[in-house]
C-alpha cells in the first residue's frame, strides 16, 4: 500500500445552514496519480475540492494536504496548489504573455520573465502569447488558465471541471498534457462529467449528495457495482425502453447511441423482462458487460 499520500483526509464535511454538502468523506490520494473525481451537479465536488485548497473551512474532517494539516496550514497548501475552477477566470483584455505575467507577479515569483517564458513553452503557447484571452477558443483558454495553475511549479493540481465545453480534440491535448504532469510527480484531482475522461484516471471517486458512495479503478467500481447489463439493437429497440422500464427487476433502460442498454442486479429477473422480444427477427438482445455510465446511472437510482 502507498504510504506517501498528496491528499489524506478523513470525514471531511462541510454545511451551508441546514444543508451538507459534503457529509464525512474520506479520500486518500497517492503522490503522482491522476484521480477522477465525479458526481452529478450539486453533488459536492467544488465543495470539497475548494476546502482541499483551502479556500472554504471545513466544518469537520482531520487530515493532510500534501503533507501539512489541510486545517492549520491552508496558507502553505495554496502556495503548493495550483487550482483551476469551472469558469475561465482570468482577464479577457490581457494577452496570454500578460495574464501569466501578472499571475507570477501574484505569487511573487523571482525570475518572472524566465518562468513565462518557460510555462508557456511547456503549455504550447509561446505562438500565440500575444493574442487576447478573450480572442481564445474554449481549448486555448483551456490551456491559458492550466499554464497559470503550473507558473508557481505546484505539486499538487485540482482541476474543477476544466474541459466542460470545449472539442474532442482539445480534450485529448488536455488530457495528454495531464499524464505529461503525472509523470513528472505531479498529484491531480479532477473532476469530470465525461466517463471516457473518468477512464483516463489511475483511480475514480463517485461523490452523491455529499456522500462518498464508490471509489477505486474503473474496472473495480463497475465489478463492485454487481450490475448485469444486456444490450438490445436493432429496428425497434427504441421503443422499448419505455416498456422496459420500471418492470420488475429492471433498474433502468437507457440509451446509448443506438442500443439500449438494459440493466439490474437479478439475472432471472433481467431474463423474463426481455424474454417476449427474443424471438423479434429485429433485435438482437446479447448480455454485455456494463459502461462505467450503466453503473453511475445504477448508483445515482439506488441513491435516490
Amino acid at each position: 500500500m502507498p504510504t506517501d499520500y498528496a491528499i489524506n483526509v478523513r470525514g471531511l464535511t462541510k454545511r451551508f445552514g441546514q444543508k451538507t454538502a459534503v457529509d464525512h468523506v474520506d479520500i486518500a490520494v497517492p503522490a503522482g496519480e491522476v484521480w477522477g473525481f465525479l458526481g452529478p451537479n450539486g453533488s459536492g465536488k467544488t465543495t470539497t475540492i475548494r476546502m482541499l485548497c483551502g479556500l472554504l473551512r471545513a466544518d469537520e474532517g482531520e487530515g493532510t494536504c500534501l503533507g501539512m494539516d489541510f486545517r492549520t496550514h491552508s496558507e502553505q497548501i495554496k502556495r503548493r496548489t495550483g487550482y483551476m475552477t469551472q469558469r475561465f477566470s482570468y482577464w479577457e483584455d490581457l494577452s496570454i504573455r500578460e495574464n501569466l505575467d501578472f499571475v507570477a507577479h501574484m505569487y511573487g515569483l523571482a525570475n518572472r520573465k524566465a518562468r513565462v517564458d518557460e510555462t508557456l513553452t511547456q503549455l504550447r503557447l509561446t505562438k500565440r502569447q500575444h493574442q487576447l484571452a478573450g480572442a481564445l477558443s474554449g481549448g486555448w483558454k483551456q490551456r491559458l488558465a492550466l499554464a497559470a495553475c503550473m507558473l508557481h511549479d505546484p505539486k499538487l493540481l485540482l482541476l474543477d471541471e476544466p474541459t466542460a465545453g470545449v472539442d474532442p480534440k482539445a480534450r485529448r491535448d488536455f488530457w495528454d498534457e495531464i499524464h505529461h504532469l503525472s509523470a513528472r510527480g505531479i498529484t491531480v484531482l479532477v473532476s469530470t462529467h465525461y466517463m471516457d475522461e473518468a477512464e483516463r484516471c489511475d483511480r475514480i471517486v463517485y461523490i452523491l449528495n455529499g456522500k462518498l458512495i464508490a471509489r477505486g479503478t474503473v474496472a473495480e467500481v463497475i465489478a463492485d457495482s454487481d450490475l448485469i447489463t444486456f444490450v438490445v439493437t436493432g429496428e425497434g429497440a427504441r421503443r422499448l425502453a419505455e416498456t422496459l422500464n420500471g418492470v420488475a427487476g429492471v433498474e433502468h433502460a437507457t440509451f446509448f447511441g443506438a442500443a439500449l442498454h438494459v440493466s439490474g442486479l437479478d439475472r432471472e429477473s433481467l431474463e423474463r423482462a426481455l424474454a417476449p422480444y427474443r424471438n423479434d427477427p429485429h433485435l438482437t438482445i446479447r448480455e454485455e458487460p456494463p459502461t462505467l455510465e450503466d453503473v453511475f446511472i445504477h448508483l445515482q437510482e439506488k441513491a435516490q
